[in-house]
This record gives structure tokens, sequence and C-alpha cells, in this order.
């Protein structure tokens, strides 16, 4: 018999499977069952970017791009960009479309990082940073943020985990799981370490349109002195409600960029040609679409806070993306008791904060990129699922 154990890379074997998909496929095998363990926006795609795509496939538009993306589409990404954050970039030498906004993460890993480079990822933050950072041959170190700070990064909180080996930070805002927004006085703090260490960025902006309140989203690269030290990852899943398209980029310097092109040359080859002509529809004319989803999704934050915060489960109100990260540990169980009983009892599916790191044990993260029914019926389930546990 073959032992596979031994045939195969221990790197990969030792990350762990995803949590956020365990109680998505347990939910998958059950009747009845309220999902909001999905961070898919619930809107279809805006029908003028479908039908751009549509129309890419009837003139027979089916070849590859060039590897970069089509010119059109970087174009478009830089003018949006420019038009947003006033920050420059080259359409030609320093925007990169991806497969998703995971793929430029990851090529921007293994472009930056050699065996034993220390990268500080804050956490709770998304599944993907620490195992493909270790891939990458790098050396995480976690940064546990704190609720009591919204879960903001502070300055006080990198520099205690810099060593001579650290070289990259990444600055994973807003903020999946938490919902945390940093603003510009946190990230003018923030480039104040990096400079003094002389650090690279990794900014995932993929959340950069769906910010609350009356202060938008602020990019990274608008720090002075921070464009030439950071790769800004983006991409139209969130924004758009385009995440089966599969299409995101990277920006950053021409170096960088060409170096993580050809990794994407060898890999990837090119995103799709289909998605990349709804892209650029979406780039033009899609600031209508993002401001009415981002109404909606407020909506639902302010209704899921109160929800939460109404039945004893404390509850910060998020100022970004579409996740409430809910303390439970008024309940005494754990983060998975929490969510596997609640599945099984109520048919309601969260996800446990622990699967965002270990500092997330005690909260689940809850997505609200559902409709205000499904929301509010979810609601109703969870408070009984809490007065039956309560005595």
């Amino acid at each position: 018999m073959i032992d596979y154990q031994q045939k195969m890379n221990p790197k990969v074997t030792a990350i762990p499977p995803s949590g956020i998909r365990k109680f998505f496929d347990i939910a998958n095998e059950m009747d009845n069952v309220i999902s909001l363990s999905i961070g898919e926006p619930d809107f279809v795609t805006p029908w003028h970017v479908r039908q751009e795509g549509i129309r890419s496939l009837e003139d027979g538009k089916t070849w590859y791009s060039p590897n970069r993306g089509f010119a059109a589409l970087r174009e478009e990404i830089a003018r949006w960009f420019r038009r947003k954050y006033r920050v420059e970039y080259d359409p030609k030498t320093q925007v990169l479309v991806t497969v998703g906004g995971s793929e430029a993460i990851d090529l921007c890993f293994r472009t930056l990082l050699s065996p034993g480079d220390e990268v500080l990822v804050p956490q709770p933050s998304f599944v993907c940073y620490v195992p493909l950072a270790s891939m990458a041959g790098g050396v995480p170190v976690v940064i546990e943020t704190k609720a009591e700070n919204k879960f903001r990064l502070t300055p006080q909180e990198i520099e205690e985990k810099i060593t001579p080996r650290t070289k990259l930070l990444v600055l994973p805002y807003p903020n999946n799981p938490t919902g945390a927004v940093m603003r510009r006085a946190d990230l003018n703090a923030v480039a104040e370490i990096v400079k003094k260490y002389d650090l690279m960025v990794l900014s995932d902006e993929i959340y950069s349109e769906l910010t609350y309140g009356e202060t938008s989203h602020v990019s990274f690269a608008e720090i002075e002195g921070m464009q030439e030290r950071t790769v800004v990852v983006n991409g139209f899943s969130k924004a758009f409600a385009m995440t089966g398209w599969r299409l995101g980029y990277a920006m950053g310097p021409k170096e960088i960029v060409g170096q993580m092109t050809k990794l994407h040359q060898y890999g990837i080859m090119s995103a799709p040609t289909t998605a990349q002509y709804a892209a650029i529809e979406a780039m033009k004319n899609g600031d209508g679409d993002i401001e009415n989803m981002r109404e909606q999704y407020d909506m639902r934050r302010r209704l899921i806070v109160d929800g939460f915060n109404r039945m004893g489960l404390p509850c910060f109100e998020p100022e970004g993306a579409f996740y409430v990260f809910p303390c439970v540990k008024s309940t005494g169980l754990s983060s998975e008791e929490f969510c596997e009983r609640l599945i099984y009892a109520e048919r309601v599916a969260v996800v446990p904060g622990n699967a965002f790191g270990d500092c997330g044990e005690g909260f689940v993260r809850v997505s609200y990129s559902y409709s205000i029914k499904h929301i509010t019926e979810a609601l109703s389930r969870i408070e009984h699922f809490l007065q039956e546990l309560r005595p």
C-alpha cells in the first residue's frame, strides 16, 4: 500500500481546512436551514454588467487576454482608483488582473517572501493569510486585535511583534470577520511604524466600497510615503456582487507587480476573458449599483446589531464589510459548541470566531449579506435558542 502521507508536501498536509466551510457544508445537508455563514452578496450581478459579459460571448470573444489583463480593464481600474483615492497607478506596469483577490494575495506573498521572512497578520482576519504566507516560505506572526479597540490594529501592537526578520505587514481592512475599519488617523500611525522598520505592506481592500457612516474608505496607498511600500489587493466580488466571475486585481510598485505577473503567467496565464469584459462595464458605470447595495447592507447592519445586543450577545457596531462579530461567552459555550448546537437545534448556520484565529474564540461571525426577511427569521431562531439554553 502506498503511504500517501509520505509522498505529500508536509506544509500542505499541516494546513487545516477552512473553518468557514464546515458549517456551510453541514447546512447544505439539512432542510430548512438559514445560513448566515458565507460572505457572498445576495444581490445578482447588475444586469448591465451581465449584459456586457453576455455580449462578449455572443461576439465570440472567447480568447486569452494578455497576461496582465486587457489594457482597457487595467486602464479603468487605474482611473477608478485615481477618482476614488487620488492615487496614480500606471495601468501598463503597476496593475495586474487576477483570478479573484485571493490569487493576488498568494502572488504577493510568493513574490515578497524568502524562507524565514516574518509576516505580521492581524487576527481575527480572513482565513487565507496564514496558510498562504506559510506556503510561500514565510513565518506568520499573529497580532491579536481586541474588541475594546473595535478590532482596529494599533501601532503598539505592531511594534511589539517586530523582529529583525519582519518583512511584511498584512492590513486586512475593512475586516472580515469583524467589520472593523481603519480610519485615516489610524493608518497615519501605522505608516510611521512601517517607515521606522522599513516594512512592506499588503493592503487587502476587497471591502473598500462597503463602509458606513459619513467617512468613506481610506486606502493605505493614499497615506504619504506608503504607495511605494504597498501592494493593494481588491476585486469585483463584494462591491459589484460578482463572486462567481472570479476577478480581482493587484496594484503596486512596477518592480513587484512585474514579478507577480511572471508567477501569474506560469500558474494561471490570464484571468477569465468574459469576466474582464463585464468588469470594464462595472468600473465605468457601476457606482449607482454600489451605492444601492451599500444602503441595503446598512439597513441590515443596524437590524442585526440591534438584534444581538437586545438578546444579550454583545456586538459592537461594525463600520465596514457585511459581517457582525457578536460575543457568545455569556452562554458558557465555546465558539464551536455554540455554532454546532445552534445549527442542529434551530437550523441557523453561523461561523465560529476561532476559524479566523485563536483570538476569535468566544465570538461568532454572522454575515448580513442576506435579505431582511432572512435575517429577521434567523434572529428569531437564535433568540429562541438562547431562551432554551439559559435557565
